[in-house]
């Protein structure tokens, strides 16, 4: 076999003007490649990135960027019409009267979705708690329950879920569960199969199927975590479906943090999943016949939290959730603290926290001491010194794994939800958080993160790191971060 390849190797050095040869296939690789990802408009430094990182794989990048470089989706409007259905009977527009700010505004603008208001929000910390909460509540079902989730695992926590829910199906309670096809891929059709037999619904979201002539969608997941109960009660924020986030069975599982709601607001957030169902399976309005979607007699009160939800994905180019944050930032006047486990900022957002603490706010950026992907942690330590110079106060937490995604600005304003602080959760994932404007609620989120803050380690700026296990290894995860 040695024999035979360097006998081909050997005839194939011998080809005339082979330099040549290969000089030109590298072109006809390169120009049209360069030209397909420059047509996608995307900031400069990752149009670059790409070109440059690609440029090194003659041929082999053609692959890679047709299933993991940038697209947009159009969803079908017909779809979107459809599912919206009997859901946006709220007022169109912002009422121009007090309570329609500015970020209001923007939120609805850009994702269609107008500001509402809760009569209950409980700030539920870390799997546990949050499991126990959607049990009870998918145990009170009567009429329908929505779940849609990235990550939702056949373990312990899944099948404790999951038998809740064939009980209920057969009770004649409507159950779909939407999971996405990348995040839940340990899910088979054999864990799924008593839920169908009870009468249970589910579906995937972009499934990983080859389609002649179709880019795959195998970058853009859903990572929304959503569970509407009756039309009356939602779940959302950071926590999946699995062990891993349960502190109960394992003393690693992830520090966390998660939604429970009640009130007008829980319609916006069943209209998000009624469109994500949709669009995923194809079916209509018609199909949620003898569904009540939204339970206004018993849920339509105003409450005395305004809320409102945000979503964002690759199906909107104004990148909702990175604006809000971006904008929240800017209005702040006192403090600004923000929590992530991925934090890989772009341009206007590092723009907009460094400008905050440079004007003499209160900012502070809580991280992971070590994250779930050792490329993504040294990305974000490549941004501490710039943050630390301008005043920023950057902690690290650990042991355990900070998954928390929250952003607390003055004593008001608290933004909560699925979306890390990263370009993947801006730009490609599909999002959901919720927007507060409540001295209630952030006060509760003030002193939830004022107790992360004293378990965490302080990073201070330092002059003298090592080359090679320090500088070198974030400058060079940096410059992946237009990729990340």
């Amino acid at each position: 076999m040695l024999e035979t390849l360097h006998h081909w190797w050997d005839a194939f050095l011998t080809i005339p003007h082979l330099q040549r040869w290969l000089t030109l296939a590298w072109l006809l690789y390169l120009i049209p490649l360069c030209g397909w990802i420059v047509l996608q408009k995307r900031e400069p430094v990752a149009t670059l990135s790409w070109v440059l990182s690609l440029s090194l794989l003659p041929y082999i990048g053609y692959l890679i960027y047709f299933l993991l470089g940038p697209q947009k989706i159009k969803r079908q409007q017909l779809r979107r019409h459809q599912s919206r259905t009997g859901l946006d009977t709220y007022e169109t527009f912002c009422p121009a009267e007090e309570g329609c700010t500015e970020l209001a505004m923007l939120a609805q603008s850009t994702t269609g979705l107008p500001p509402s208001t809760a009569t209950s929000v409980q700030l539920l910390v870390d799997g546990s708690a949050t499991y126990e909460a959607i049990l009870d509540a998918v145990r009170q079902a009567r009429d329908h329950i929505h779940l849609e989730y990235y990550i939702y695992n056949p373990d312990r926590c899944g099948t404790r879920l999951l038998e809740a829910l064939i009980a209920k199906a057969r009770e004649g309670v409507k159950v779909r569960l939407l999971l996405d096809a990348v995040g839940s891929s340990k899910v088979g059709r054999r864990f799924l199969q008593p839920l169908h037999d009870a009468g249970g619904e589910s579906a995937w979201f972009h499934p990983t199927r080859f389609r002649p002539f179709t880019r795959p969608w195998v970058n853009l997941r859903t990572h929304r975590k959503i569970v509407v109960i009756d039309g009356g009660i939602a779940f959302t924020g950071g926590i999946n479906i699995t062990d891993e986030e349960d502190e109960s069975l394992r003393p690693d599982a992830y520090r966390d943090l998660h939604l429970r709601m009640e009130g007008e607001v829980v319609r916006s957030v069943q209209q998000v999943f009624v469109e994500d169902w949709v669009y995923a399976t194809g079916q209509t309005r018609k199909d949620f016949h003898g569904t009540r979607l939204w339970i206004a007699t018993e849920t339509g009160v105003e409450g005395g939290i305004s809320a409102q939800t945000l979503v964002s994905g690759p199906d909107s180019a104004w990148e909702p959730i990175h604006r809000m944050h971006v904008a929240a930032i800017h209005e702040a006047k006192s403090r600004v603290w923000l929590v992530t486990p991925y934090f890989v900022p772009g341009e206007a957002a590092r723009m907009a926290l460094t400008s905050a603490a440079l004007g003499g706010l209160d900012v502070r950026l809580l991280v992971p001491k070590m994250s779930d992907s050792r490329l993504v942690t040294y990305a974000a330590r490549s941004y501490f010194d710039e943050l630390l110079a301008a005043g920023v106060k950057v902690y690290e937490y650990g042991p355990r794994m900070m998954h928390s995604k929250a952003l607390l600005c003055d004593d008001h304003l608290a933004l909560i939800g699925s979306a890390n602080f990263d370009h993947r959760s801006f730009r490609l994932n599909f999002e959901i958080s919720m927007l507060f404007r409540d001295r209630g609620l952030a006060g509760l989120l003030a002193q939830l993160l004022e107790g992360e803050f004293a378990v965490s380690a302080p990073v201070h700026l330092q002059r003298r790191r090592s080359l090679w296990r320090h500088r070198l290894p974030e400058a060079l995860a940096r410059l992946t971060s237009p990729l990340l």
